[in-house]
């Protein structure tokens, strides 16, 4: 069986990348639009109820636009933007975290983003097996590729007036807008503190959640932390728990290039602190490959088909 595929957004990075990943599959049809149909409104409603599936690679706004386009039962939809990642009626696309069958059975599924991504395959086990309290504040600090940024980040960082810095941090408002997402999938009921930065890379991303294990009710121990991290993920070919790390340092490009994501925890001697880490591609398993993932789910299909892994 053959299905009917619709990126609109195909333009942008992660869009251009989904369509590399798809267009080689003989499982799936792209409908594609030329340059003067791609911003023709009648021309991406057809588009958009001609296809099995829709996958939305836009800003929030014209993502429900688009969703307000379906005119049939049929149609399902992958949102890569913000728009619908908290919204009720939306099944948040991380199957590690709600299930694959979740997943599968969905009409409307929203992408997540690449730093919840990261927080939330460290931080959703451990709330859920309650050693982590959903009042207990967090922080997150966190490194992402330029390509994160999109087409306008990759043109300041390469174009013609050179790179102008080695690594920045933003989100210095403390509202950014993941923040609702990594609150509302993780089960907290304190907003973590969020410390996004951008570094001289295209792409790879590190995610660290610091912890400080005797502050915990029961102060847990890091094999307890281990021991949770590795149950939750131990089918998963995509999201592995790393138990060992021998290496004095962990790079940004661990996983760039890749649609995994790799999980560890360090300890302090005593035990009384830990340093939960993930790494991952801000354009693989943070954006495209996770679309990638969750189409494989809605078209029957193996969740792992056509991913870098």
């Amino acid at each position: 069986m053959t299905h009917s595929i619709f990126i609109d957004g195909a333009v942008g990075t992660t869009g251009i990348e989904i369509q590399q990943r798809l267009s080689p599959r003989p499982e799936f049809s792209l409908i594609l639009l030329d340059e003067s149909q791609r911003k023709d409104a009648s021309a991406r409603a057809q588009a958009i109820n001609d296809a099995d599936v829709v996958i939305l690679c836009l800003p929030d706004e014209a993502a429900r636009e688009s969703v307000s386009l379906i005119a049939n039962d049929r149609t399902k939809v992958i949102d890569a933007s913000t728009a619908h990642r908290v919204a009720d009626g939306w099944t948040y696309g991380f199957p590690e975290l709600v299930g694959n069958e979740q997943v599968a059975a969905s009409s409307r599924v929203s992408n997540p983003g690449c730093y919840p991504t990261g927080f939330l395959a460290l931080v959703g086990p451990l709330v859920r097996a309650g050693l982590i309290p959903a009042a207990f504040p967090l922080g997150v600090n966190a490194v992402s590729g330029y390509s994160g940024g999109g087409k306008g980040m990759i043109a300041e960082f390469e174009g013609e007036h050179g790179r102008p810095t080695a690594w920045r941090t933003y989100g210095l408002s403390l509202a950014h807008k993941h923040v609702p997402e990594m609150m509302r999938h993780a089960g907290l009921s304190i907003a973590p503190i969020f410390a996004p930065s951008v570094a001289d890379t295209l792409r790879g991303m590190i995610v660290e959640v610091p912890v400080h294990l005797a502050a915990l009710p029961g102060a847990p121990s890091p094999q307890a932390v281990k021991d949770v991290l590795a149950r939750a993920y131990a089918g998963s070919r995509i999201v592995r728990f790393v138990e060992n790390h021998d290496e004095a340092a962990l790079p940004i490009e661990r996983c760039a290039g890749t649609d995994g994501m790799d999980l560890f925890v360090f300890a302090s001697p005593d035990g009384t602190q830990v340093r939960l880490v993930a790494a991952l591609d801000n354009l693989g398993k943070g954006a495209s490959g996770a679309a990638v993932q969750n189409l494989n789910l809605l078209c029957g299909l193996n969740e792992t088909a056509g991913l870098i892994l």
